[in-house]
């Protein structure tokens, strides 16, 4: 259990992930907001992390958006290179494959949405140790592909034949964006639970929008809560403060 500052909150975090984490979703589920907040968080509890963009389907809102934040807080990204960095091409960075084999470092991989989003992840197969690999399925209920547990087993199953991979635990991600109100987050935890109970795995943790934690009464859920500081905002649009203890935003 590790007590820490974040964003000017006081929080208690028993988050603990090692090894090579898989961050997998539907779109529109908030998967790559959760790695970039998890990335951070696991930075503060004082672990080597590093981050992977393998979004190579989806234009939009990637890891890569909060480069400048993870680099000033002594993440490292790895991405397409500076000049493919807006384009909407399948590029995949070799690198990638360095870091799964290093054990010494928490390395999440943000993988594309959908069952499309992790093919890649099966062209990896060879470079992956399945022994001690981890992918998570990042789930919003408020979102329409993933809005029941029976949308969201479907899924589950698509994406796990297509990345050659077994889901392995559940993040719970209910949101709005800037709607969400409490309401959410609670009802949000126990369709989480549920499916957890109803997929024999895990629920990891769930989110909470940094604003309503301390409404939320994160010892109340039964797992631990990640807090979201959102990055990934319209261009007319701040993102919200996000650091580690000694670190600069």
């Amino acid at each position: 259990m590790w007590l820490g500052c974040l964003g000017g909150i006081v929080i208690r975090m028993s988050i603990l992930l090692k090894g090579l984490v898989i961050i997998a979703g539907d779109f529109g589920n908030g998967k790559t907001e959760v790695a970039i907040n998890l990335a951070v968080h696991q930075k503060a509890a004082g672990r080597k992390v590093s981050v992977a963009d393998l979004d190579l389907v989806n234009p939009y809102f990637r890891t890569r958006e909060a480069r400048r934040l993870l680099a000033a807080l002594g993440i490292e990204l790895v991405m397409p290179d500076p000049q493919y960095l807006q384009a909407d091409l399948p590029i995949f960075n070799p690198r990638v494959t360095g870091l799964m084999r290093d054990p010494s470092r928490l390395t999440l991989l943000d993988a594309g949405g959908g069952d499309a989003g992790v093919t890649v992840l099966a062209a990896l197969a060879d470079a992956l140790p399945h022994d001690s690999v981890r992918m998570l399925l990042v789930v919003n209920p408020l979102r329409p592909y993933s809005s029941t547990p029976e949308a969201c087993l479907e899924r589950c199953r698509k994406i796990e034949k297509a990345a050659k991979l077994a889901v392995t635990g559940i993040i719970g991600n209910a949101n709005l964006l800037e709607d969400t109100v409490l309401e959410h987050v609670l009802a949000g935890h126990e369709f989480a639970r549920s499916l957890s109970q109803r997929m024999g795995r895990p629920l990891e943790f769930i989110t909470v929008p940094a604003s309503l934690l301390e409404a939320a009464r994160p010892h109340q859920f039964s797992c631990p809560v990640l807090p979201i500081y959102r990055q990934l905002v319209p261009p007319w649009r701040k993102p919200e403060p996000l650091t580690v203890p000694g670190g600069a935003a």
